[in-house]
């Protein structure tokens, strides 16, 4: 992790990306059922937010936005001017539907193009109708982005995507892998979204390293080799993956790599995590009310960490595009 931001720099930014989905979507049931029970629960996420100068992206799939306790919980939020409304595509729960797509568990990047099209479309218009702002800021479901993609979306509005963890690789599953591409923000490429190219949108990575820290090169290489076995085995020997994601990594490495970040001057660090960790059984990493104030314990403090120790400024994803695109054309 050795880039820069360049021209584009910006005060050091914390940008927190929920991914605002129904309950369990890891379970075929879950995905059946689509309960939107942790709606009840981002109303205390942003009051912990707020308290520390954060600024959320709830980056929402159709049936949170639909529903009508999970929407009414999301107007609020909106009309509060506390946070941004995102777009978060689920194949299984995004009309036109898929034939057995609960079970299937697509990543929209391996869906046909017009379906895609027509799915992140009628997302898009949903939230818009529903929740009161059309989205400009997107996130993949099981972060199943692609460079084919990029037209689609920004053909719709969206000037920022967060997709790409460059430690991601879920090829075993049939998803993408993101070997390669930077931490820092970039406008990708229309052929391979890991490459900086002429896409008019900004990809914003996620937050992700390994501890130790590997040399870019070498990190690059761990990220080509499946979690399993390999990863596995390497993490028995010391090395692991790290990332902003409190039910992922313990606090000692995620501030670890926080740290890392702001001393190597890249302008954000980007956590991600979905709403339904907040709820108890809402996911396979907060089983029970000890887990989700675990987990909520370690997002504090890591918050904490970011905005009082290393002196970030929380943004919502649409702003810190603003920011970086006014920072890019005053030094033209």
């Amino acid at each position: 992790m050795t880039e820069s931001p360049g021209d584009h720099s910006t005060s050091f930014t914390v940008l927190v990306g929920v991914d605002t989905e129904a309950d369990d979507q890891w379970s075929e049931q879950g995905r059946r059922s689509l309960g939107v029970g942790n709606a009840a629960r981002l109303p205390a996420l942003q009051r912990l937010c707020d308290s520390l100068g954060v600024r959320p992206t709830y980056f929402v799939t159709h049936e949170m936005a639909t529903r009508g306790e999970s929407a009414a919980v999301l107007r609020e939020l909106r009309q509060n001017g506390r946070c941004e409304i995102g777009a978060h595509l689920h194949p299984w729960s995004s009309p036109p539907f898929l034939e057995n797509g609960a079970r299937a568990h697509e990543y929209p990047n391996t869906l046909p193009t017009d379906l895609f099209d027509r799915q992140l479309t009628e997302l898009t218009q949903i939230i818009e109708q529903n929740l009161g702002a059309r989205p400009s800021s997107y996130r993949a479901g099981r972060l199943g982005c692609d460079g084919r993609s990029l037209p689609i979306i920004e053909r719709l509005g969206y000037t920022v995507d967060s997709s790409v963890d460059p430690l991601f690789n879920e090829r075993r599953k049939g998803g993408p892998s993101f070997a390669g591409a930077p931490h820092a923000p970039y406008r990708p490429d229309y052929h391979d979204i890991r490459r900086r190219g002429r896409a008019r949108l900004l990809e914003i990575p996620i937050s992700s390293g390994t501890r130790p820290p590997l040399p870019r090169p070498i990190e690059s290489l761990y990220a080509r080799i499946p979690s399993i076995p390999y990863r596995g085995a390497l993490r028995r020997l010391g090395l692991r993956g790290v990332w902003l994601r409190p039910s992922y990594s313990s606090f000692p490495d995620m501030a670890a790599l926080a740290s890392r970040i702001r001393r190597h001057g890249l302008p954000c660090a980007n956590l991600l995590f979905h709403s339904s960790e907040l709820l108890p059984g809402g996911s396979p990493y907060t089983p029970d009310a000890e887990s989700v104030q675990r987990f909520l314990g370690d997002l504090e403090r890591l918050l904490d960490h970011l905005t009082r120790k290393l002196g970030a400024v929380g943004r919502t994803y649409a702003e810190f595009e603003r920011a970086w695109a006014d920072g890019a054309e005053s030094r033209k």
